[in-house]
């Protein structure tokens, strides 16, 4: 069973690294980064003030092309007190540093959206806090997933699009009286878009809670009149077989179970690095099982919209925003950054 997500852990002898000299934040250090941060480092910035947490591998995947010349510039982004980091213990080899926002960042992410910073509840403790959670390598896998899917929107050949990525936190701040996905996203392939819901189980959360999910989106989806599939990640085809079995029992409670659409996948169906790609072969729908497993884009071919003349979910991007609260990013990287000219 996996209970970490992929690239948690690196073989290699245990080190130690040394303390590295970092700058005291002040205001005259702000003025210093004003010229010398990148569009690409704000970006990086926001997407880890929004998602509370990216590992090494992660952020290489959404704006670097090698792990060099991503842990140069992450090194200086430390050692200017924009980010800070930490190194998870690892029952074997080393964890890859994982990444969080520092006093410096949130200072210039609260200029940058005309905010205060001592009013934006930016709290460094808290940020750092992370590191303690037992959520960590759960909520480090579910931003994996999203960060796979930018990685594949980067390249030149690319046929698809990440047009929407909501954090956990986000989810909660527009449906947490009803129901709290692990994160929102919007895709757009071939001409169609699917949007979907994230539960990302790692084989530890009771079947019959699982099953109580269902009626709190089938509600969702009746307020909202929207209807969006929920894809669910789990550990083994095994766990994915019961899940199914409870998922499919819930259903036939629901007056329009067709404003749930269901697919499921097991980690196990993939090679290691593969584990969290979501672009794969790999999701199978709930109802109609028969149509076997399908990539992320063939997803919208098989659940055509219920409510055409509803918005979906993702143009609700620009709902009015508790006050101070940081401007979300985009999920893509800048217009104008090349990923396969800006190796630096």
């Amino acid at each position: 069973m996996i209970t970490n997500p992929p690239q948690q852990t690196y073989l290699g002898r245990r080190t130690y690294a040394r303390p590295t000299a970092r700058i005291v934040s002040s205001g005259e250090h702000q003025l210093w980064l004003a010229r010398h941060l990148t569009p690409r480092d704000r970006w990086i910035t926001r997407m880890i003030h929004e998602h509370r947490v990216l590992s090494t591998h992660q952020i290489v995947e959404l704006g670097w092309v090698t792990r060099r010349s991503a842990n140069i510039r992450l090194l200086e982004l430390y050692r200017w007190r924009v980010l800070d980091r930490f190194q998870p213990l690892a029952v074997s080899g080393l964890s890859p540093m994982h990444y969080v926002l520092d006093v410096a960042g949130a200072a210039v992410l609260a200029h940058e959206d005309g905010l205060d910073p001592k009013k934006i509840g930016y709290q460094h403790d808290r940020a750092m806090g992370i590191a303690h959670s037992l959520h960590l390598a759960h909520r480090v896998a579910v931003n994996g997933m999203f960060t796979r899917l930018i990685h594949h929107a980067r390249r030149p050949d690319a046929t698809g699009r990440l047009t929407a990525w909501w954090s956990e936190e986000r989810c909660a701040g527009l449906y947490g009286d009803i129901v709290r996905p692990d994160g929102y996203g919007r895709w757009a392939q071939g001409g169609a878009e699917i949007e979907w819901f994230v539960e990302l189980d790692f084989g530890t959360e009771p079947l019959r809670r699982l099953a109580l999910k269902i009626d709190a989106y089938h509600r969702l989806a009746k307020e909202t009149r929207i209807t969006t599939p929920i894809l669910i990640w789990t550990t083994t085809t095994r766990r994915e077989a019961r899940i199914r079995e409870a998922l499919t029992d819930a259903l036939r409670h629901l007056d329009q179970p067709a404003r749930v659409p269901v697919a499921t996948t097991a980690a196990d169906l993939a090679e290691p690095d593969q584990h969290l790609d979501a672009t794969l072969a790999r999701w199978l729908p709930l109802t109609r099982a028969g149509a076997g497993r399908l990539e992320l884009g063939q997803l919208s071919l098989i659940w055509p919209p219920l409510d055409r003349a509803a918005a979906g979910h993702g143009d609700k991007i620009n709902l009015p925003e508790r006050p101070n609260r940081l401007h979300p990013p985009q999920p893509m990287p800048p217009v104008g950054l090349d990923p396969q000219q800006h190796a630096a």
